[in-house]
């Protein structure tokens, strides 16, 4: 008996194809299957990690930059100060066409995602096997910007997709666009796009000019190294890049992009912008934007722990200036030709700046520029001023490291037996940069230095010869409290612990500290070097236009009494 079976005819493709081809081609097929479901998982696994955010986040004003004291008590937010959200009518067409030229030509007709820029990026990044190219649009810079994603990684980019689609859903073009620069940090402390022109140029972003509005946006790609305060070269060549991709996309043409370069740029002066509230947090600001530049940060909202003591300083701040006050009100002893100055009369009176540092670290305890940040942004802390018998402890140390008997008190005869060679050559050592006279006026203290300076070179007296690098800033964390940077102590050997232990022997030892108080021969400049159990402490007073201060005797009992008051902190 047989059995019939009916034959089944061959699949299409499979008549088409050549045998050798059948088995893989259905392999490829069963893998692009295999894939597509792969695929549709990994979709659906970023769209539901996404759906956890908060898109009502880009929206909001984000959180400024917020300084902490070393026990971590807030001592301000100055970026936070005055801080406006811009609306789109206050955004001009200009820096719109300048973004879109700079950062994304197509953010108008793409969804969030330029493809053609991914598929370059991926392409180079897999011929670098790094993470050097992002194709990040401005939508997908938002995004990351506004929930903190900075890591570069496979991962973070897929979520980052993720969750522009969803900002692209939720927000228009126009608002995406006022959201972006309403978030980017822009340098010099300015978070968002009106402080930054309000920093750069003292002026809202509506009466921003075209030259500005190139300049402002191309700061975005590096604003601590494009900045205008800090490289104006920099930041022009950056403008005139902006305005020639302008011309390449057909928005402008040549003739007017070379009238917007002839306008003349009018910077504000970096020391009149708001964003600062004390010489302390200035020279933090400053010592900030270098550690940013250097580690490419470029998030905002940070929290930077400082190394400032606030009870110290603030300790400091309140006893200076009782001690000028109690020398402004005296009048037995004034100068004639002086009076005007002791009479506290604009903008000439009677200053001070003080530089506490950490004896084992480095780390700046305490920092005060002037008398008044509100009258005058000038950080005295890093001008140089005439020493006279400050410099003796220099002189000791170079002294007692060449193995010469120190002679407290007789400078000239403990320098003669080394020569002023030898004194410049350890001075320089302790972190004094001179210059330095090549007589014996330099034992008599002919030389001048900053109050910096004299902290760490004290402090290099008091750490056994060991110089420390002076720093500002402990720790920095984002919003999210991860940790972006650690300071870490620079100590370098300077002299012998001996010959540091022999020169700190001149100053006058009070209780658990040892200090000098003194004026210079013209009476001009005065000084108080305190070396305690673990500071350093150089303050200096004087007139901004060097005058006589008042007779010696009395400068040296009014600091002697100051630093009675201060204890043995």
């Amino acid at each position: 008996m047989s059995t019939w079976r009916p034959i089944h005819p061959l699949p299409f493709w499979k008549r088409w194809l050549p045998a050798w081809l059948h088995g893989p081609v259905k392999l490829l097929f069963q893998l692009s299957i295999t894939g597509l479901i792969v695929g549709c998982g990994v979709a659906f696994f970023y769209f539901m990690l996404a759906s956890r955010f908060d898109m009502e986040e880009v929206a909001k004003l984000p959180s400024g930059t917020v300084f902490l004291d070393r026990k971590g008590v807030e001592i301000t937010a100055p970026g936070s100060v005055g801080r406006k959200l811009v609306k789109r009518e206050d955004i001009p067409d200009f820096l719109v066409k300048s973004l879109r030229a700079r950062e994304d030509a197509r953010f108008f007709e793409h969804g969030g995602i330029d493809v053609r820029g991914l598929l370059r990026a991926t392409l180079r990044n897999i011929k670098d096997r790094d993470f050097t190219q992002g194709a990040s649009t401005l939508s997908m810079q938002l995004a990351r910007n506004s929930f903190k994603m900075k890591q570069k990684s496979l991962h973070r980019k897929l979520l980052e997709i993720a969750l522009t689609l969803r900002v692209e859903a939720r927000y228009t073009k126009d608002e995406i666009l006022t959201h972006y620069l309403n978030r980017i940090y822009f340098g010099a402390g300015a978070d968002g796009i009106e402080q930054a022109a309000q920093t750069y140029f003292g002026k809202t972003t509506h009466d921003l000019s075209e030259g500005e509005c190139a300049m402002i946006v191309g700061i975005i790609r590096g604003p601590h190294i494009f900045s205008p305060f800090r490289n104006l070269d920099a930041a022009i060549e950056q403008r005139n890049q902006t305005l020639n991709r302008l011309i390449a996309m057909g928005l402008i043409d040549t003739a007017h992009r070379d009238r917007i370069i002839a306008e003349p740029i009018k910077l504000m002066n970096e020391e009149e912008h708001e964003t600062q509230t004390s010489y302390a947090l200035q020279a933090v600001r400053r010592e900030l934007d270098g550690i940013l530049e250097d580690n490419d940060i470029h998030l905002g909202g940070l929290h930077v722990r400082t190394t400032l003591d606030a009870g110290w300083q603030n300790r400091l701040e309140i006893e200076l200036t009782r001690a000028v006050e109690d020398l402004e009100h005296e009048k037995t002893w004034q100068h004639p030709t002086e009076a005007k100055h002791l009479a506290g009369t604009e903008p000439d009176y009677l200053q001070y700046a003080a530089v506490t540092t950490d004896l084992k670290t480095g780390a700046t305890l305490a920092l005060i520029g002037g008398r008044n940040y509100s009258d005058s942004r000038f950080d005295r802390t890093r001008s140089k001023r005439d020493l006279g018998s400050a410099f003796e402890p220099f002189v000791a140390a170079a002294a007692a490291e060449r193995g010469k008997l120190v002679l407290p008190g007789r400078p000239v005869q403990t320098g003669r037996q080394i020569g002023p060679g030898e004194v410049e050559r350890i001075a320089k050592r302790c972190g004094i940069s001179g210059p330095f006279l090549q007589t014996e006026d330099l034992f008599r203290g002919s030389v001048s230095a900053t109050p910096l300076e004299m902290s760490v070179g004290l402090a290099t007296l008091g750490n056994k010869g060991k110089r420390p690098k002076p720093y500002l800033i402990q720790e920095i964390r984002d919003a999210t409290g991860e940790v972006l940077y650690t300071a870490e102590p620079n100590l370098t050997a300077a002299l012998g612990a001996a010959a540091a232990s022999d020169a700190a022997s001149v100053l006058q030892s009070s209780g658990g500290t040892r200090c000098f108080t003194g004026a210079t021969g013209s009476e001009r400049d005065a000084w108080t070097l305190r070396l305690g159990p673990s500071g350093a402490t150089a303050i200096w007073l004087g007139f901004d236009k060097p005058a006589v201060i008042a007779p010696e005797p009395r400068l040296k009992a009014l600091l002697d009494e100051f630093v009675k008051r201060l204890g043995n902190n």
